[in-house]
């Protein structure tokens, strides 16, 4: 069994909201609000893309969004890089769910 990991959960919202910031600055085509959620599911962890907005970019634009913010996420994003899910007209930029168990805190 994979040992958990314990991660406060306002410290990754905090690190997610400041990704995001930074990688929409670097990116001005996505002109995303800083979250105040964070989807987590058992492929990605990240934040939706309106579709007012995925529907004027390209793929490549946005995995390097996802590849942006998943390096400034730093440690919580591990070295898998960014991720893209797209199922029907919905799209999540973030970073893979990584192979440990993740204890998610409130501190």
């Amino acid at each position: 069994m994979k040992k958990s990991v314990s991660i406060s959960i306002s410290k990754f919202t905090e690190s997610v909201q400041a990704a995001v910031k930074a990688a929409s600055a670097k990116h001005p085509k996505f002109k995303l609000e800083v979250p105040d959620a964070v989807s987590v599911s058992y492929l990605i962890r990240g934040i939706p893309v309106p579709e007012s907005i995925a529907s004027q970019v390209t793929l490549g634009e946005t995995q390097a969004l996802a590849n942006d913010i998943a390096g400034h996420l730093g440690a919580f994003a591990g070295e898998q890089g960014g991720a893209v899910y797209s199922i029907g007209r919905h799209i999540i930029v973030g970073i893979p769910v990584p192979p440990e168990i993740l204890q998610l805190e409130q501190k």
